[in-house]
C-alpha cells in the first residue's frame, strides 16, 4: 500500500507517498480500500510531534476515511485512531457505518471525523434536547459545520462565531439563526441582543481561553461549556462564582483517545440517531476542496493557514503502487 508521511519544511510540508506491506486486519477489524480521508487539525499536531496515536493505534496520519470494504464491496465510512491517510486502512468494524447513497464515496470522507464529533459532544457531553440553544465557536470549520447542521437536525437553535467574515455565509447556510463575526464584535454582547441574558445550553468551543469569559456570561442556568480544543491558548481566567452561581459545567472532550469499546457505542448511536438524516436529505456535508493525496502538502497548509470552510480532502482513487 501506499501512506503518507510528511514532516514541517520552512514555511510548508515536506510531503511525500511511501510504501509499506499492505495491513492485514486484525480479528474484529475490516480492510478498506479508500477513496478519500480527511484533514484534521489533529495531523499538523502529530507532524509536530504534539499529539501522537493511542497505544496499539497505526501510526500513520489520518483519523477518518471513505472507501470500499475489500470483502464485502460494501461502501463505507471509517473512523480510526490513525492510519487513514494511506490508499488502504484496517479499520475497528465497530467504527465503520454504511457511506450514504446519495453522496460521493470522495465527499463521504468529511463525515465521520467532523460528524461524530458533533454529535458525541452535542448529544453525549452536551445532553442537548430538542428546543434547546447552542453556541458554536470556530462555526465555518469541519467540525463547526457538522455541529451547527447536527444541532439544527436534533431541533436546537444554533449561534456560531468565526474571525473570518467570509465564512460568515456559509454559516448561515448549514442552519445558523444567528451568525457573529467574533473580530469585528462581543460575541456574548451579540447574543445578548438576540437572545437575551443567560440564554446558551450547549457551548462547544476549540477556542478555549480567550473566549471562556463570554461562554460563562451568555450560559443558561444548568448549561454546559465543552472544550474541544485550546486553539486560543492553554490557560484562562475562569470567574468561579459565576460558574457555580449558573450550576454551568465546564467540560473537556476528545474523541481520538476513547477506546475502541466507547467508540463502537458512539458509533451505533450516531448510526440510529444521525445517519438516517443524510439519506433523508436534511443533512449534507461541507466540503471545502479535495486534493490529490500527491498535494497533500497544499491541504495541510490550508488547514494550517485556517483558509478551509468545511472540510479539506486528500482523494486517493488515482494512487497506485
Amino acid at each position: 500500500m501506499r501512506f503518507l508521511e510528511a514532516s514541517v519544511e520552512g514555511g510548508g510540508y515536506r510531503v511525500s507517498l511511501q510504501e509499506a506491506a499492505e495491513p492485514v486486519p486484525a480479528p474484529g477489524e475490516v480492510l478498506v480500500k479508500v477513496a478519500a480521508s480527511g484533514v484534521n487539525r489533529a495531523d499538523l499536531s502529530q507532524i509536530l510531534g504534539r499529539y501522537p496515536p493511542p497505544p496499539g493505534e497505526s501510526p500513520i496520519l489520518g483519523l477518518e476515511a471513505s472507501g470500499t470494504a475489500v470483502e464485502s464491496g460494501e461502501r463505507v465510512c471509517v473512523l480510526v485512531a490513525g492510519g487513514g491517510h494511506a490508499d488502504l486502512v484496517a479499520a475497528p468494524r465497530g467504527q465503520v457505518f454504511p457511506a450514504p447513497a446519495g453522496i460521493d464515496l470522495v465527499s463521504a470522507a468529511a463525515i465521520p471525523e467532523a460528524y461524530l464529533t458533533a454529535y458525541l459532544n452535542l448529544s453525549i457531553e452536551g445532553r442537548l434536547e430538542r428546543g434547546d440553544r447552542v453556541l458554536v465557536h470556530a462555526g465555518g470549520s469541519g467540525v463547526g459545520l457538522a455541529a451547527i447542521r447536527t444541532a439544527r437536525y436534533l431541533g436546537a437553535s444554533v449561534a456560531a462565531t468565526t474571525r473570518s467574515a467570509s465564512k460568515l455565509a456559509a454559516m448561515r447556510k448549514a442552519g445558523a439563526e444567528l451568525v457573529i463575526d467574533s473580530s469585528a464584535v462581543s460575541f456574548a454582547e451579540a447574543i445578548e441582543r438576540e437572545w437575551g441574558g443567560n440564554a446558551v445550553d450547549v457551548v462547544l468551543d476549540p477556542v478555549g481561553a480567550d473566549s471562556l469569559a463570554g461562554d460563562l456570561r451568555v450560559l443558561a442556568r444548568e448549561g454546559r461549556v465543552i472544550f474541544l480544543a485550546n486553539l486560543s491558548g492553554v490557560e484562562a481566567r475562569l470567574d468561579i462564582p459565576a460558574l457555580m452561581g449558573k450550576r454551568g459545567r465546564l467540560i473537556g472532550s476528545t474523541l481520538r483517545s476513547r477506546s475502541r469499546e466507547e467508540k463502537a457505542r458512539l458509533v451505533a448511536r450516531f448510526r440510529q440517531e444521525i445517519l438516517p438524516g443524510f439519506d433523508s436529505g436534511a443533512l449534507s456535508v461541507d466540503v471545502d476542496s479535495v486534493f490529490p493525496a500527491t498535494r497533500a502538502g497544499e491541504a495541510l497548509a490550508r488547514m494550517r493557514e485556517d483558509r478551509n470552510t468545511g472540510k479539506i480532502l486528500l482523494d486517493w482513487t488515482g494512487v497506485s503502487l
